[in-house]
């Protein structure tokens, strides 16, 4: 999720033309009370090119979106509407997480760890809803807050349980650690329509599961997030952590970072690059937050890096990333800090950049921060690396959806994504104590 430069050194973008819209779920005439239904936008758009219909042929979610148009046209009101999504995004995204973690029959040959149906029939579904055309009209205000509704429910976003201390069971039990994990949907499509997000695959690989550590056992619950500027300014991270930070361990948001390395990022930076976003959107400014008068250029992890570095998680090197971009107090162009930023600096790239992955952890840290729980939680942000096709497959316009090296890749940051959270939860327990 970082922004073009050497640090990543795979990330173009070749823009391509909108493709022809699909039907929409149900026809309807339209009448004074029936807003004119939008049109797709260009992530939905993509769903028309061969790999992301193959991609759910092959995992058995291309059957999610016609029936979900099917529900919609049997839909009599906004209520029955707003049911009928709510039920259908959590389905969509319980599905997603058995289908990974080997629940249920996997419905095709893609292998269970990818996170790619859930992106692709997501997109199918907010299409057809976007584009429905009810009997009963349905203002802008309307389809806006039924749009919102599918996309936090079937991003997890709804069902985050982290347990309390002391009761339960399975994980809900006395001395259970409770970790939030976030992840992110695949990105840059246009330079290769085929790509998978290792961080979404983290958060369904992980979602619900109790990881033993050597300071006991640790319950994850995850959800993702979109790879849109404005999803981010309109307040989707707090708005989905600010309840859970306080219950939480310990938090990590993830995303891809560099070829063949996980970092664990020192700093984060209130700085957006412009590079343009899943909807082909750019954005140029300082991070759009609440009271923007209190807001600080810089936030930092408080996850135990030095030893998440020094721990042997995996067969990735992991780093501890001090650099930062900033202009300096009373300079005006921008310069490479290797330690981090100095007294009075305005940011320009946290550790990650200056892309969503760093507004991510630029966020969540803040959030944390103006909690008042910064000297008590840790958290932070972590880039796996980039998730690789194998060397014969990685022409984007002859190459097949998957291979055995792109599925070890994935499987292997996955793995040590596990093993980082193991480390991460027994250091900040030693520092704790």
């Amino acid at each position: 999720m970082t922004p073009i430069r050497a640090r990543i050194g795979v990330l173009g973008l070749a823009l391509v033309a909108g493709l022809a819209a699909p039907a929409s779920a149900t026809a309807a005439p339209v009448t004074a009370a029936t807003a004119t239904a939008p049109a797709p936008t260009v992530e939905e758009r993509r769903l028309d090119g061969d790999a992301p219909r193959e991609i759910l042929r092959r995992s058995g979610f291309a059957s999610a979106a016609p029936a979900f148009a099917r529900g919609l046209g049997r839909a009599d009101s906004y209520r029955e509407a707003r049911r009928l999504v709510a039920r259908e995004g959590s389905a969509l995204w319980r599905r997603a997480v058995d289908r990974v973690q080997g629940r249920g029959p996997a419905r095709g040959d893609l292998s269970r760890d990818d996170d790619r149906p859930l992106y692709w029939a997501r997109l199918g579904m907010t299409r057809e809803l976007r584009t429905w055309e009810p009997g009963f009209g349905l203002s802008e205000r309307q389809r806006a807050g039924l749009l919102d509704e599918l996309e936090r429910t079937s991003r997890g976003q709804r069902d985050i349980r982290l347990p309390q201390h002391g009761t339960g069971s399975g994980g809900g039990g006395k001395g259970v650690k409770r970790v939030l994990l976030t992840g992110f949907d695949p990105f840059t499509l246009d330079r290769d329509i085929r790509i998978s997000n290792p961080s979404g695959a983290v958060a369904l690989a992980l979602d619900g599961t109790v990881i033993d550590t050597p300071d006991g056992p640790a319950r994850v619950e995850t959800a993702v997030f979109p790879v849109r500027w404005q999803d981010f300014a309109e307040g989707t991270v707090e708005r989905a952590l600010r309840p859970y930070l306080p219950k939480a361990d310990l938090f990590t948001t993830v995303s891809q970072g560099r070829v063949g390395k996980f970092d664990v990022e020192r700093t984060n930076g209130a700085w957006r690059g412009g590079f343009p976003d899943n909807d082909n959107v750019s954005r140029t400014e300082t991070v759009p937050v609440a009271d923007p008068a209190s807001q600080p250029q810089w936030t930092t992890t408080t996850l135990p890096y030095e030893a998440i570095a020094a721990a042997d998680t995996g067969r990735f090197p992991v780093l501890d990333n001090t650099a930062v971009t900033e202009i300096p107090a009373g300079g005006t162009e921008p310069v490479v800090r290797p330690d981090g930023p100095t007294p009075g600096s305005t940011a320009r790239e946290g550790g990650g950049g200056n892309y969503l992955s760093n507004e991510i952890a630029y966020r969540a840290t803040l959030l944390r921060d103006r909690l008042g729980l910064h000297g008590t939680l840790p958290g932070g942000h972590v880039h796996t690396p980039v998730l690789q096709f194998g060397p014969d497959n990685a022409d984007p316009a002859t190459g097949a959806v998957t291979d055995p090296e792109f599925v070890r890749n994935r499987l292997d940051i996955v793995a040590q994504t596990r093993a980082i959270l193991a480390v991460a939860v027994s250091a900040s327990g030693r520092d704790r104590s």
